[in-house]
């Protein structure tokens, strides 16, 4: 059985201890222990100026 997380885990993850993703929450907590919000926010604020700034990406559907 497959599991599309982005899907299936919404309300959170039906795998428990057997999600491969575990690594990933283990680093999102260092981080978030790790770094102040104030640099949290300014992260956040440089990545939405970036995506601001880049030029419109135009997506045409296939004939």
């Amino acid at each position: 059985m497959t599991i599309n997380c982005a899907v299936d885990c919404v309300n959170g993850c039906v795998l428990g201890d057997q999600c491969p993703n575990l690594k990933y929450k283990a680093e999102a907590s260092k981080f978030i222990q790790d770094t102040p919000l104030d640099q949290m926010l300014e992260i956040a604020e440089e990545a939405l100026r970036k995506k601001m700034t880049e030029p419109t990406k135009w997506v045409l559907p296939e004939d």
